[in-house]
């Protein structure tokens, strides 16, 4: 006999989960106890829910297996709130367990009491509360299915405290459903052979649906001759030098290497999510182009952008049929726009007061090898990151499509905790650092030797900048001086600072051969707010 908590806990190892990330609460003993106790799990305890979740989100990227997030309800809920947000927004897998209040309690204005389902329907792809103990093993197995199947994403179980205590019989198996990938017609794949062969300049944009599926999307492009862009934050997904790559469509990419994309005559977009970023503000891919849209999720499929063929399968999948049989295809070279991508993907040595933050990534590019996973915070520093790091290993990215700050060092946890033999770099700017810095004490504390790379210009840089564009003048986005190098070695990494750039090279080296946890804070000109522009121009020009 055993309690309910050990019986959950057993159904999540089974499944093949190996990290929980939490921050304890009273109203879920059992499980924190149980999971301690699983020789097949690693509990990590964090300094804020927020770092948890985050953690979670970016080991499921790297790892393909949902993790776990846990708090307690109330404040504890709302605080995980951020990184199942990111989960759902990224198609992450998550198993989200929060802790609730007693059952004859429910409704009557417990202690910390909310309504958790509601709270969380809408950043869930299902939410759900227990109601009777036996039922939870088989509400996890039901969980951590419908987390994985179509476009993932996270689940949340709400544990009334009452029923976790509850002894059950240990030898009840959960019901535990397996969902078949969706495949394509045989008439489907002929419609789209035909179309591949005959589009003069094919291009595919490719998300979060073939992360893991690198392998299959060059063979296909390279049979096919496919130029390829990778979507917001999935540059990870395709060699960033392979001579198809065209470039990233993030935020602002440089408009020339967005020019393939506007004059293709056809797009297949490859399990990515047509949203704000990818298409430009929903201007691209633009009509008179043939746009194909494949993903797992029926819901995904032309939302945000009209598409002229949407087909319910998964693009792995799909991708390896259309390898068999595949038609004689005339060389396409895209070798003219990929030397466009190539030229902008260095970072060029501009007039600086401080460090130009440009040349930050190209004395990172010189210090760590190049499957170095990257995760990064969300801010204008990290368009030098996204238009200047070259993303040429699978599984090597993590970062918020959401645009989370405090994403960074928590992510940067949670990607080594998944692949402890990986170099792990977590990029923020100041702001980010310094609302989840303080889970550098977990790294230490667990033994994950990241580093994380601080942009320090003393202000909301993002913000800044559309201040200075529409506004004309500035409020409430400064940030103080704060010896960050100091702040980490409080909490016990080791900390460098960068004041002169010619300290960076050497200070990037010296972080990239430590075995500790390491913070480089790197003092940044503000007024070099993006790659192409100065904030005191945008600002004499508003």
């Amino acid at each position: 006999m055993s309690h309910v908590g050990d019986a959950m806990i057993d159904v999540i190892a089974s499944a093949g989960v190996q990290r929980l990330y939490t921050v304890p609460g009273e109203s879920f003993l059992e499980v924190l106890d149980a999971a301690e106790r699983h020789p097949a799990l690693r509990q990590f305890s964090t300094r804020h829910e927020s770092g948890a979740s985050f953690m979670a989100d970016a080991d499921a990227k790297i790892s393909g297996i949902p993790a776990v997030a846990m708090a307690t309800r109330g404040p504890g809920a709302a605080n995980l709130s951020i990184g199942v947000h990111t989960a759902h927004q990224d198609s992450t897998p998550m198993l989200v367990l929060l802790g609730d209040v007693e059952t004859p309690f429910a409704f009557r204005g417990a202690f910390q009491e909310v309504d958790l389902p509601a709270f969380y329907a809408p950043i869930t792809k299902a939410s759900m509360t227990a109601r009777r103990a036996d039922r939870l093993p088989d509400m996890v197995a039901d969980a951590l299915r419908i987390a994985v199947e179509g476009r993932p994403g996270p689940v949340m179980i709400s544990l009334p405290a009452d029923l976790l205590a509850e002894v059950m019989d240990s030898s009840a198996e959960p019901t535990r459903a397996t969902v078949a990938a969706p495949y394509c017609s045989p008439d489907q794949l002929t419609h789209l052979r035909r179309r591949l062969a005959e589009a003069r300049n094919p291009i595919v944009i490719a998300g979060a649906g073939v992360r893991h599926s690198t392998d299959v999307l060059v063979a296909f492009c390279e049979t096919y001759g496919l130029g390829v862009y990778s979507a917001m934050r999935r540059q990870d997904v395709f060699p960033n030098e392979h001579p198809l790559y065209l470039g990233h469509l993030g935020v602002a990419p440089p408009p020339q290497t967005v020019e393939a994309l506007r004059h293709t005559d056809l797009v297949l977009v490859l399990g990515a999510q047509l949203d704000q970023m990818t298409t430009q503000h929903f201007t691209l891919p633009a009509a008179p182009a043939y746009r194909i849209q494949i993903d797992s999720a029926s819901e995904v499929l032309g939302a945000g952008m009209p598409i002229d063929l949407g087909i319910v399968a998964d693009p792995g999948l799909t991708m390896e049929a259309l390898l068999a049989d595949a038609p004689n295809v005339t060389d396409r070279n895209w070798a003219t726009e990929h030397q466009i991508y190539l030229d902008s993907a260095v970072a060029p040595a501009r007039e600086a007061v401080g460090t130009d933050p440009g040349q930050v990534v190209e004395s990172m590019k010189r210090a760590f090898p190049s499957d170095t996973i990257v995760t990064n915070d969300a801010g204008n520093f990290a368009g030098f990151l996204h238009q200047y790091w070259r993303f040429n290993h699978p599984l090597s990215q993590a970062a918020p499509v959401n645009g989370a700050m405090g994403y960074a060092v928590p992510g940067a946890i949670g990607a080594k905790a998944a692949a402890p033999s990986r170099p792990v770099v977590g990029v923020a700017g100041d702001g980010g650092f310094m609302m989840t810095g303080i889970e550098l004490e977990t790294a230490v504390r667990y033994d994950l030797p990241i580093t994380v790379v601080v942009f320090r210009n003393g202000l909301y840089g993002t913000i800044a900048m559309h201040q200075a564009k529409e506004m004309g003048r500035f409020s409430a986005i400064d940030i103080g001086t704060v010896d960050l190098a100091a702040y980490a070695r409080s909490l016990g990494a080791q900390g460098l600072t960068v004041e002169d750039p010619c300290q960076l090279d050497d200070v990037m080296h010296a972080a990239a051969r430590s075995e500790s946890v390491t913070v480089v804070d790197v003092v940044t000109d503000p007024d070099l707010i993006t790659p192409s522009g100065r904030l005191s121009e945008m600002l004499g020009k508003s």
